[in-house]
């Protein structure tokens, strides 16, 4: 196993495209980072596909359905910070209510500054951002890609 900063609090994704690792920020969303590290030790994420990927701004996965439609059926408070949206930025996918935060998350493509103090910044991509850039775009994407497996750093 490689050697990161915090291995609690880093996620080892792979995807049908490559791997990519992403460090969990628990100093900016404690509650959203400890329910990510749940449902990644129950599996959940694992074959769960990219459903709305939008050329120029981000990808978005985690629905249990693959439409954007559910979640794990746990909402999230907001955690809003003042860290920016920028490309490899991780954060929380929403409805209108800022409180609707479950399990769909997205990765910036590009910075998007316009999301900033209104979304909630969990984590950030340390590598493989490269294999990030390759997913395929549509909403809803045809013959999408997924998630194979999402690991905690600690547990692989």
């Amino acid at each position: 196993m490689a050697d990161y900063k915090d291995s609690e609090n880093t996620l080892l994704m792979e995807t049908t495209k490559g791997a990519v690792v992403i460090e969990m920020r628990p100093d900016l969303a404690p509650n959203h980072v400890a329910r990510i590290k749940e449902l990644v030790r129950e599996g959940f994420y694992n074959g769960i596909v990219f459903h709305r990927v939008i050329e120029g701004f981000m990808a978005q996965t985690g629905c249990p359905h693959g439409s954007g439609t559910g979640g794990s059926g746990q909402k999230l408070k907001a955690e809003f910070s003042k860290e920016k949206h920028k490309r490899g930025t991780c954060s929380m996918a929403r409805a209108m209510d800022p409180n609707s935060g479950d399990s769909q998350f997205f990765i910036c493509f590009t910075d998007a500054p316009w999301l900033d103090g209104q979304y909630t910044v969990w984590g950030e991509v340390i590598s493989g951002m490269e294999n990030v850039d390759q997913i395929k775009r549509g909403e809803p994407v045809r013959d999408p890609d997924s998630i194979v497996s999402l690991k905690v750093a600690a547990d692989a």
